[in-house]
């Protein structure tokens, strides 16, 4: 059965940039659903209609379940009385279910449609973003405008990141994401830019100018931010940006450590037996041993990521040896006059990682052999605790949600 589309209801208020159909259209689209029509007349006997109001603004999960999900009407319970928002029926029912979500108070009576509330209707797990965060439909008005803008760029973030992309990048990322959208920007113009960056600091690194290659690597890792939020607010993502993001982020980490390497004027750790060669070794081997570990967690143990399983995993990934907790070792021995000790300390800190990683691996085949199927930590959290735990804090937007009332 075909899946048309009907917006109405729409508002002026523009959030990022773009107008509630723009928006509407684009998460259709990324759904599957390219049938959008004025007129309900205009659908087919045996198609279905997916009604949406254009003044309300959906989770992406919402838009997806709502297309794969027939027979539902979408209900906002957050205000003094439940709101109905949108509807999946068939073509025959599409009149009344535009009724019920037109009338000033909600109805349930339209006949074999359930009511769904967001957080019934999609799981508050996202596993792509590795956080918790509930699914909504809130309403748009221009004094929310901000808020609502807010709530994108915050659901766009991963929960479980480095410290740097967590505590550091959010701010100025949002800003440069404003900008990039005032001046019309696509991901993929900041993703081109971060290739060029990322080709110009490893020459830098080659040739022994770690200041500047740094300050051009921590600038590629700034824009590695925004390219991902600017296409997740503004619904731009596709499938070429993904594979080019994710491919770069996947490959320059080692070539960067291998032309700090080659670029070192001297190597002298102070460690008996340790050379240049085995250090570099180190980090290549380590770094495609820890990548092989998240694989094959995710491949073999659960249908999450390994930083996903317990709260230790999630803490770890705020240090683990990946670009931007070793670009910090690196600047250190690079500000220190030493940036044989940085790569050395690179090594150093790459092996760890893996270990602790192919133990964690180790323990978690344990535990499925013994107790069955794997469970993430954030499937067990409790999003109505009054005191949650300082987990839930860090990795979640729970306690966000509750403070701003969203």
């Amino acid at each position: 059965m075909s899946v048309y589309a009907l917006i109405f209801r729409e508002t002026p208020v523009r959030l990022w940039g773009l107008s509630s159909r723009q928006r509407l259209r684009r998460m259709l689209e990324h759904a599957g659903v390219t049938n959008v029509v004025e007129d309900i007349g205009a659908v087919p006997p045996e198609g279905s209609v997916l009604l949406l109001r254009g003044d309300y603004l959906y989770d992406d999960r919402v838009i997806n379940a709502m297309v794969e999900t027939s027979n539902v009407l979408l209900v906002d319970p957050s205000g003094q009385r439940p709101v109905a928002v949108a509807a999946h029926v068939p073509s025959g029912l599409a009149l009344k279910a535009r009724e019920a979500l037109s009338g000033p108070a909600f109805t349930s009576d339209i006949p074999g449609v359930r009511s769904e509330s967001p957080q019934s209707l999609c799981s508050s797990y996202q596993r792509k973003l590795r956080k918790l965060d509930p699914p909504f439909a809130l309403p748009v008005t221009a004094q929310d405008r901000r808020t609502l803008e807010n709530r994108l760029f915050a659901g766009a973030y991963k929960g479980v990141t480095d410290l740097v992309t967590k505590w550091v990048w959010p701010h100025p990322a949002k800003w440069a994401t404003r900008l990039c959208v005032h001046y019309g920007l696509l991901p993929n113009h900041v993703t081109w830019t971060s290739v060029l960056l990322v080709v110009a600091a490893g020459i830098l690194f080659f040739f022994g100018l770690y200041g500047r290659g740094l300050l051009l690597g921590w600038l590629m890792t700034f824009l590695d931010t925004v390219d991902g939020k600017l296409a997740r607010v503004t619904v731009t993502s596709s499938r070429f940006g993904n594979i080019l993001d994710h491919g770069l982020d996947l490959i320059h980490p080692p070539l960067w450590y291998i032309a700090w390497g080659l670029g070192l004027e001297k190597f002298q750790p102070g460690i008996p037996g340790l050379s240049l060669c085995i250090v570099i070794w180190s980090i290549v081997l380590g770094y495609i041993g820890g990548r092989l570990v998240e694989g094959a967690f995710q491949r073999w143990l659960g249908n999450f990521g390994i930083f996903c399983w317990r709260p230790i995993d999630s803490y770890f990934r705020l240090i683990t040896a990946r670009r931007n907790p070793n670009l910090i070792l690196l600047t250190i021995g690079a500000a220190l006059g030493r940036p044989d000790l940085g790569l050395a300390a690179v090594a150093f800190w790459t092996v760890l990682t893996t270990l602790f990683l192919v133990m964690r691996l180790s323990q978690a085949s344990g535990a499925r052999i013994v107790s069955g199927p794997l469970d993430s930590w954030f499937s067990e959290v409790d999003p109505c605790a009054d005191n949650p735990s300082l987990s839930v804090e860090l990795f979640t937007n729970l306690t966000s949600r509750k403070s701003t009332n969203l």
